[in-house]
């Protein structure tokens, strides 16, 4: 579904990526890791159109590695963002309805479990429902690949728990995603693999239980010195 060879992106003479090959086969959910400062976002600004790279991107066997990003998202490629920007003057039906290709975007509000909420306005959701309602929004485009940029960010561990459990279904049905986030529990138990990142270069890359095992994605996180270090060497003692 997704391919990208040889991927490098530069700000002036700080070089963010290194030559990152990353696949994404149709309906898998592939988790993408790292520090902070890894690459991460960068690598899914550069595959969306927004920043300037070198490499190869390739949807479906088809090169978008020259388009715009409009012209990437109109051949099938979504994303979501870090901080979810929902329209505030507008409820929820509404805000998918921007968003849809071909008619009302609504009916994917059952794919993430938020059909009851089609007529709510944003600011009476919980920031775990507006997480859900930023993905269910990014799916009215049908994209044939969805990048979601830390969803879970700000979520307690039930949210956590929730979104993963629809990010999963909706991988079963056949959805291709790839997904950056910090929570290590959420990545290691939904996906179906792992990319790991560090200092802009594919340092690891497998099964989740092949990868928080990798000595090299251990001390990775360890030169971290985040929250998630622990997470990671509780997921290896287990």
């Amino acid at each position: 579904m997704l391919s990208v060879i040889g991927l490098s992106v530069a700000f002036g003479g700080v070089r963010a990526l290194r030559e990152v090959t990353v696949e994404v086969r149709e309906g898998e959910l592939v988790g993408l890791i790292g520090p902070n400062g890894a690459g991460k976002t960068t690598l899914v600004d550069a595959v969306s159109g927004f920043v300037r790279c070198t490499g190869e991107v390739r949807l479906s066997g088809a090169d978008i590695g020259g388009l715009p990003a409009y012209q990437r998202a109109r051949h099938g490629l979504g994303r979501t963002w870090q901080s979810t920007e929902l329209f505030d003057d507008l409820d929820v039906r509404e805000n998918l309805t921007v968003a849809a290709r071909n008619g009302s975007g609504a009916q994917v509000l059952d794919l993430v479990g938020m059909g009851w909420a089609a007529e709510a306005m944003p600011a009476d959701l919980s920031m775990g429902q507006r997480k859900l309602v930023g993905v269910a929004r990014a799916l009215a485009a049908r994209p044939r690949l969805l990048c979601l940029d830390e969803p879970a960010a700000g979520l307690d561990t039930r949210e956590s728990a929730e979104l993963g459990a629809r990010l999963r279904a909706l991988a079963d049905q056949g959805q291709s995603m790839l997904l950056i986030e910090h929570d290590m529990g959420l990545v290691l138990g939904i996906c179906d693999r792992v990319i790991v990142l560090e200092f802009g270069q594919v340092i690891a890359e497998g099964l989740p239980v092949v990868v928080r095992q990798d000595p090299r994605v251990i001390a990775a996180y360890l030169g971290d010195g985040g929250a998630v270090t622990t997470t990671l060497v509780d997921e290896q003692a287990e």
